[in-house]
């Protein structure tokens, strides 16, 4: 496999980072995304299938703003299509976002576009890194927000048989910098086999970097996390619980993953 030109992926991981960074979000605790990014890349040509959902049967039950998807009892999700461009560079479309909720109904919930950099073969290194941009478009009731991004810088170990991967992850809503949102993603997962692993996640909400949310206000929520790899798709599910207040108190999450063109390894 060729390696990449360090130079034309600095080049993009700047272009890409200045864009998201230094342009003009809003708090809001739904998501149709509950995972923590490990560098794993489409292969270059192939084409991967992602379907996310979670269900928050005791969530909150406030709207963030008026005529907002209330988590309580919701339903979100979302299809994520990857590309693999290089052994160095990914791209991906979510949708349509997806959510049922007790006071709207059904509903589509806007679309994201995702660029995601790593390491090559970063399942088989010790130490990896890589970085993710995504660009949103939000219905009105997603987010008081039209237009949001996140920068997801993606740093982990492989330390076999457990992983150590941290997403220190910051939000934006194009109000400027001092207003970019702290919201990182942590996991722990031991593996069993190449087939099994049992992992912890934490997913966390601090608020702006200029002025932290009270320690009452923050969102936490803790995860615990089974993973099947192989067969027909790859499976993710977990069970999530609120630590404080702001967070919703039960959460399930259901991940599917699969690649759509690549050949099957056959036995000989």
């Amino acid at each position: 496999m060729p390696r990449p030109r360090t130079s034309t992926m600095r080049w993009w991981l700047g272009a890409a980072a200045l864009v998201a960074l230094l342009q003009p979000r809003s708090a809001f605790a739904q998501t149709d995304e509950i995972q923590v990014y490990d560098g794993g890349l489409a292969e270059p040509g192939i084409f991967n299938l992602t379907w996310h959902n979670n269900f928050t049967p005791i969530g909150v039950s406030t709207p963030a703003f008026p005529g907002a998807v209330i988590a309580d009892r919701s339903w979100n999700g979302v299809p994520e299509w990857a590309y693999g461009m290089t052994s160095w560079f990914e791209l991906g479309l979510y949708m349509p976002l997806y959510t049922h909720d007790k006071m709207t109904g059904w509903g589509l919930d806007g679309v994201k576009l995702r660029t995601l950099f790593a390491v090559p073969n970063a399942g088989e290194r010790r130490f990896f890194y890589g970085v993710n941009f995504e660009f949103s478009y939000n219905a009105r009731r997603w987010d008081a927000a039209r237009f949001t991004s996140e920068v997801r810088p993606i740093i982990g170990w492989h330390l076999k048989p457990v992983d150590i991967i941290v997403n220190p992850i910051f939000d934006t809503a194009y109000d400027g910098v001092k207003n970019l949102e702290f919201v990182p993603a942590t996991r722990i997962a031991y593996n069993f086999s190449p087939v099994w692993t049992l992992a912890a996640e934490e997913y966390d909400d601090f608020g702006p970097v200029h002025n932290f949310y009270s320690p009452h206000d923050q969102v936490h929520q803790l995860y615990t996390v089974v993973d099947r790899h192989g067969g027909f798709f790859d499976i993710e599910a977990g069970v999530g619980v609120g630590l404080t207040s702001a967070s919703d108190r039960l959460t399930f999450k259901l991940i599917l993953s699969r690649d759509l063109n690549k050949q099957p390894i056959r036995p000989h």
